[in-house]
């Protein structure tokens, strides 16, 4: 037996609980894992909560993170004792997730724990970190040096626009941050921001067509958040879009793209290969400083999981939340 959070579905909606769960009814998969550490997306939260669709099979163990050490293999490649990471790939959607203290994947799926990281910073970056990392390489892709102009990140003060602003101070681009918790400048700052505005600039109906300021883009955000930024991109410029906390609707107008080829480039960080999870978190281990992550990270146990879904969906969660499983 171990424990993990369970949701289930009954006739008035979805119920989750912390429960004893049986090593029995874990799903089918080649690799068992003993969990040390997972943490706490915006999937997970609305899952927790019974918000949104996210979960598409029940009963079902939230948690679209995972790192732990590899109890058991059948799989070449993958012997017991391997410490290994995991996100996406539909944990916590259609797949048992990491929110407990036992999993079993498919080892296809899973990623070597890079030794720059211990089990609980690779958490700390997570699912929000490996989606900033493709956010950062799908610029980077397109050309955008650092010398070319500011990068806006939207939603900075969460997950992902947290890891954003590091890796991107780090690469040594200027980053403006936009936020709608002006008490967290000092925070963005640190991350490496070098400018902070309020995110109502950007948030309400604006112009299809803007001046120019931003030469590229990471929206975490959507709605008319993100049809401002493509707005207000310069030339040739890029908006890499991960995200949809203002909503899932863009009433854009196809000016941007059609008069300055502005490119919107979408971010799905649940589907990807093993080369671009290799990629991703390899220039992770090379391009975000790990005395960061104490800055952005917060922990819980696995009970407090519940609580800490509440407060992440009412804002009051700042970067990231890792969740200790055995605590």
């Amino acid at each position: 037996m171990f424990k993990g959070w369970l949701i289930e579905k009954t006739a008035s909606g979805t119920v989750s609980a912390l429960k004893d769960l049986d090593e029995a009814d874990l799903p089918e998969g080649d690799v068992t894992v003993e969990v040390a550490f997972s943490s706490m997306n915006y999937k997970d939260a609305l899952a927790l909560a019974g918000a949104g669709p996210v979960v598409r099979k029940f009963p079902m163990v939230p948690g679209v993170d995972l790192a732990g050490t590899v109890l058991e293999s059948s799989r070449d490649g993958i012997v017991a004792g391997d410490r290994v990471i995991l996100n996406g790939a539909g944990l916590g959607e259609t797949r048992w997730g990491g929110l407990a203290q036992k999993a079993r994947v498919q080892g296809e799926w899973l990623v070597p724990l890079p030794e720059a990281f211990t089990p609980e910073q690779a958490m700390a970056i997570g699912t929000a970190g490996f989606t900033a990392m493709l956010c950062v390489l799908a610029l980077e892709r397109h050309g955008v040096l650092p010398g070319d102009g500011e990068v806006l990140v939207t939603g900075a003060a969460g997950g992902v626009g947290s890891v954003a602003l590091a890796v991107l101070g780090r690469l040594g681009y200027r980053t403006v941050a936009s936020t709608g918790r002006a008490g967290e400048a000092p925070y963005l700052h640190r991350l490496g921001a070098g400018s902070v505005i309020d995110r109502a600039t950007l948030s309400a109906p604006g112009k299809p067509l803007q001046s120019e300021r931003w030469a590229a883009a990471i929206d975490t955000v959507g709605s008319h958040t993100l049809a401002n930024v493509c707005a207000g991109l310069r030339r040739g410029g890029i908006v890499a879009a991960c995200g949809m906390a203002q909503g899932l609707d863009f009433p854009a107008s196809v000016a941007p793209f059609i008069l300055r080829s502005v490119t919107l480039a979408g971010i799905d960080s649940v589907q990807r290969s093993v080369a671009d999870r290799m990629e991703a978190w390899n220039r992770l281990a090379r391009d975000l400083d790990p005395a960061l992550l104490d800055e952005l990270t917060t922990r819980h146990s696995l009970a407090e999981a519940r609580p800490v879904a509440d407060a992440l969906l009412e804002g009051q969660v700042r970067g990231r939340v890792v969740i200790d499983v055995n605590r």
